[in-house]
């Protein structure tokens, strides 16, 4: 939160306090390019959630709320720390302008606090690789520069040509100059440069520096915004951002993309880990996590699988701190009961179901699944993960999995991934 001074002559009732500075998240569901998409997981979290812990990790930020009209995208918000405004169908149809969102939901949120907006900041959750620093960038553009409206640009090279008879051309361009002058028909509808001339190719260093516009965040005045209705009013000031940070997802290529380029992108930030607060259960998928994977079968056709005493250490110490635990195995075997019974946590195997499974047993419980944790390796394990606050997948897991993932252990399943986890919740101590 920062601090203005309060002395001086320019001195009001903004300044005078601290700048009360709002992100707003826009995220319909009814997406119709990548369905379901701003609850698409990009680096093992959904879009939605990825902008909202940018947002909360910027400083000049003192307020995050996603506008939505979907519960699901509310209940994703809200996990990740943001406050919820339910958008009327009115301005959540495919016609609703992002401007009519983010105006709605500064006048929620004045009337829930009683405490006026000086800046707004616009930021999609479909850029997904949006940084804190872009975020301050933007906002202090408005906040502490003096611009009354603010974006995210990248540099741009590129020649841009735009194609067809009513292309038009650079103005005073020999492509402009043709088409005015009725060059020959393939000529006057042929491709058009739009900002060079075709005839003329000056190198990179020689041309004026375009800005591409980013669509990931816009700052605005909250006065200024209301008055304009447009997010780009008086002084705009664009903010140059990383290039190689640059990309919208709008189709599902887009977000082939964006989770091709997550582990690259991300790599440079700590992988949010859970905490004991922000747990009440924790649920094991057995084969794979508490084991190799592996299975060795005797003459007889018994089957053996080796655990690892960490594990068990950890499990003892989770189940001592009162966490709730459960073993969820699609397989039907008497390792499994033998396993649970030494731990002495209860085992429900021979499902086919896990995601039902699980949901009866949380509510038989009386657990919200956001307070679950799951630790899961294969594909089976998907569906439990779309229910839980917390799904982990363990190192070594199907890169499918570990994409779907909100944490992921070191130590691969059958080597101490369920004590690893344990130190998450309780402590390196442990």
């Amino acid at each position: 939160m920062t601090e203005l001074s309060a002395t001086g002559p320019g001195t009001n009732a903004a300044t005078a306090r601290a700048r009360r500075v709002l992100a707003v998240i826009p995220a319909r569901g009814g997406s119709k390019g990548v369905p379901a998409k701003n609850l698409a997981t990009v680096g093992g979290e959904p879009l939605v959630a990825r902008a909202v812990r940018a947002c909360l990790a910027a400083d000049l930020v003192t307020d995050v709320a996603v506008s939505t009209d979907d519960s699901d995208i509310a209940a994703a918000a809200r996990s990740a720390g943001a406050q919820v405004v339910e958008r009327p169908g009115e301005i959540a149809g495919d016609t609703a302008t992002s401007e009519a969102a983010v105006l709605h939901a500064v006048d929620i949120c004045e009337s829930r606090s009683g405490v006026p907006v000086d800046a707004v900041l616009l930021v999609q959750c479909t850029s997904p690789f949006i940084t804190r620093d872009d975020i301050d960038a933007v906002a202090g553009a408005v906040v502490e520069g003096g611009a009354d409206s603010a974006l995210t640009v990248a540099p741009f090279h590129g020649f841009i040509w735009r194609d067809g008879p009513d292309a038009g051309g650079t103005a005073g361009s020999a492509d402009a100059a043709d088409a005015a002058s009725g060059g020959s028909s393939a000529e006057a509808t042929g491709g058009f440069g739009v900002n060079h001339d075709k005839a003329f190719r000056p190198r990179r260093q020689d041309r004026p520096q375009d800005l591409l516009e980013t669509g990931a965040a816009y700052a605005m005045d909250a006065a200024g915004f209301r008055k304009a209705g447009h997010r780009f009013f008086g002084r705009t000031e664009p903010v140059r951002t990383d290039p190689a940070r640059v990309l919208e997802i709008d189709d599902p290529h887009d977000l082939a993309r964006a989770r091709a380029l997550a582990p690259l992108l991300d790599a440079a930030r700590p992988r949010v880990l859970p905490a004991r607060e922000d747990v009440d259960a924790v649920v094991l998928d057995f084969d794979g996590t508490q084991t190799d994977d592996r299975v060795l079968i005797d003459s007889e056709g018994r089957e053996l699988v080796a655990v690892h005493r960490g594990d068990g250490l950890g499990i003892a110490a989770l189940r001592r701190d009162g966490l709730e635990l459960l073993i969820l195995s699609t397989e039907e075997n008497p390792v499994v009961a033998a396993r649970a019974r030494k731990l002495r946590i209860p085992v429900l195997h021979g499902i086919d179901r896990k995601d039902l499974a699980l949901k009866q047993w949380c509510e038989e419980k009386g657990i919200g699944p956001e307070r679950v944790l799951y630790v899961g390796n294969d594909v089976n394990d998907l569906p439990c993960f779309n229910l839980v606050g917390w799904p982990v997948a363990v190192a070594g897991a199907h890169e499918v999995v570990r994409e779907a993932a909100r944490a992921i252990t070191s130590t691969p399943g059958g080597e101490g991934a369920i004590r690893e986890i344990a130190s998450w919740l309780l402590g390196p101590s442990l």
